[in-house]
């Protein structure tokens, strides 16, 4: 067990509770989850930085590494889309200052997640992850392009932001600061990045699968 296998299987035990904290009612859980949930993505790049970098890449590596990453973006989707579509805020103290979903907040109105962008993203990760397999079993390796590094970059922000929100939102409704001035401009910060940062991950993700297709598909066709 070399360095950075070690540390791509840190981010798959951090996943569960990254998953879990956002359903809780405190603003410190939710913050801690936000925490978790940077420290993983942070990790994502150094763990392959430090394989290739020291000359560790292993076979369990291979593995390890693109399990990790399916596992935290169905770790953070689930509570995203629940907490920005059905769920209902509720204090501790039993109130319910909030009694609609956690909304990514804009100068043009709440925006939440949708649940056909959730299945366009998981959708895209799993025909990818088929795809792959199809190839590497014929001995061609499909290599990470452009566009879908984009993709996973935007994609850690509009997380992000949605973690983010969650945590700041929930302490704003406990101080009360939903009134404030500074409050609100955080808030449409916050929500515009997190909108344009999901626009741009989805459309990236539907690009990147195009140029796969296009690269590749009729020789993974032929091999099937």
């Amino acid at each position: 067990m070399n360095l950075p296998n070690a540390i791509t299987l840190g981010r798959i035990a951090l996943t569960p509770l990254i998953a879990w904290l956002p359903f809780t009612t405190s603003w410190t859980a939710r913050l801690l989850a936000f925490l978790l949930f940077t420290v993983a993505a942070a990790t994502d790049y150094w763990d392959g930085h430090l394989a290739r970098s020291r000359n560790l890449v292993t076979d369990l590596g291979r593995l390890l590494d693109p399990l990790a990453d399916k596992l935290l973006l169905v770790a953070t989707l689930i509570p995203m889309y629940w907490l920005q579509r059905h769920y209902t805020f509720v204090v501790p103290d039993g109130t319910v200052p909030h009694p609609t979903p956690l909304l990514f907040q804009t100068p043009f109105g709440g925006v939440s997640l949708p649940l056909w962008i959730v299945l366009v993203v998981l959708g895209r990760e799993a025909f990818m992850t088929v795809f792959r397999q199809i190839a590497a079993r014929r001995g061609l390796v499909i290599s990470a392009i452009g566009p879908a590094k984009w993709k996973t970059t935007f994609q850690s922000v509009w997380q992000g932001a949605a973690y983010c929100w969650f945590f700041a939102a929930t302490l704003a409704a406990r101080e009360g600061w939903e009134s404030d001035g500074a409050w609100k401009a955080f808030a449409y910060f916050n929500g515009v990045v997190g909108v344009i940062s999901m626009v741009a991950a989805v459309l990236l993700t539907l690009w990147s699968l195009w140029l796969y297709l296009r690269r590749y598909g009729r020789q993974v066709a032929q091999m099937v």
